[in-house]
């Protein structure tokens, strides 16, 4: 004899409200797994099983739900910086994004070996420390064109960087052609991102430190402090030589002024002695005898003050010479 079991059913399931709270619940995770919000600084990716379907702008954006859709948040507006060099290392302030592996995220510092010296073209070393400021400018490229886009981008600039150093000397190097060397990393820096696909626009390149290698630095800063003093020296030797020029120039330019002041002043008294010996001949062309006359008494005028003491007797007095005692009065009276 068979017996019957009776199964009671909860009330709550007869009356169907355990489904409806399923449903809630289902609409509720539905609704949560397909709104997201992309800040004004970003850009959204979107893909659909693991295949990219579109970018989208800021904003409150929908998405298929229950993880059919995944979305990643690209900064766009932010500058990255990546120093290479530095400390020896490599170091990208950015962050790089695995489609294949969801969620995941590698570091956000990532580190590798780098050889700090560059060999400069005249084969010289040097030890370089540099940054370089880039933006996302297509994050679909970014993130599926090239595996590894900031070990790419590493490469190429440490490529670039060698390849612009090494054309120069370093002299070149090491004090004017710092500006021009960053200026041309840039462009063809620029020119090899977009060649790859890298997604990416280069802002600026900077050289922080460029030094010689250490075991070599103390004989360079001796040869740099030679050179400093060799020039300290130039500029005041020819600091000297410049202010002696100006003041010989001056000194010659006075001597200039005062010669041809003087030979102004002969000349003009020449002129002065023409235009009176010419009125004078013409007086004496007119009465020879008068004008002889004068002129001898006017001459003798000039002379005899200058002569000192002398007697002067005519020839035919000779008689009255021994009165005189002309010989005391020479030895006394002087000339």
């Amino acid at each position: 004899m068979s017996q019957q079991i009776e199964i009671n059913i909860p009330e709550l399931l007869r009356k169907g409200l355990i489904l409806w709270i399923f449903f809630a619940i289902l609409i509720a995770s539905g609704l949560i797994t397909s709104v997201f919000k992309v800040p004004a600084d970003s850009q959204g990716v979107i893909l659909r099983f693991g295949k990219f379907e579109k970018t989208v702008g800021p904003g409150l954006r929908f998405k298929l739900p229950f993880g059919i859709d995944e979305h990643e948040i690209i900064v766009t507006e932010g500058v990255r910086t990546a120093q290479f060099g530095i400390l020896g290392s490599i170091a990208d302030n950015s962050q790089s994004f695995n489609p294949l592996s969801l969620g995941e995220r590698n570091p956000s510092t990532r580190e590798r070996s780098l050889q700090r010296s560059i060999m400069t073209g005249d084969l010289n070393l040097l030890e370089v420390e540099w940054i370089v400021q880039y933006q996302i400018s297509n994050p679909r490229d970014w993130l599926f064109e090239v595996k590894d886009p900031q070990g790419t981008l590493s490469d190429l600039t440490e490529a670039i960087v060698r390849t612009v150093v090494g054309d120069r000397t370093f002299d070149e190097v090491i004090t004017i052609g710092r500006l021009d060397i960053a200026q041309e990393t840039r462009d063809r820096l620029q020119d090899a991102v977009k060649k790859y696909k890298l997604g990416i626009r280069i802002s600026e390149v900077q050289f922080k430190n460029i030094n010689p290698p250490s075991p070599v630095q103390a004989s360079f800063n001796e040869v740099n402090q030679a050179e400093q003093e060799k020039d300290r020296m130039i500029n005041e030797a020819k600091g000297i030589y410049d202010q002696e020029t100006i003041r010989a120039s001056g000194i010659a330019q006075q001597k200039i002024s005062e010669a041809i002041g003087y030979a102004t002043k002969r000349v003009n008294e020449a002129l002065g002695d023409i235009s009176k010996f010419k009125a004078m001949f013409i007086e004496y062309q007119k009465a020879p005898e008068v004008t002889t006359s004068r002129l001898y008494w006017e001459r003798m005028k000039e002379v005899i003050p200058k002569m000192g003491k002398r007697i002067i007797i005519d020839e035919e007095t000779s008689q009255i010479l021994p009165l005189l005692q002309l010989n005391q009065v020479e030895n006394g009276g002087g000339k």
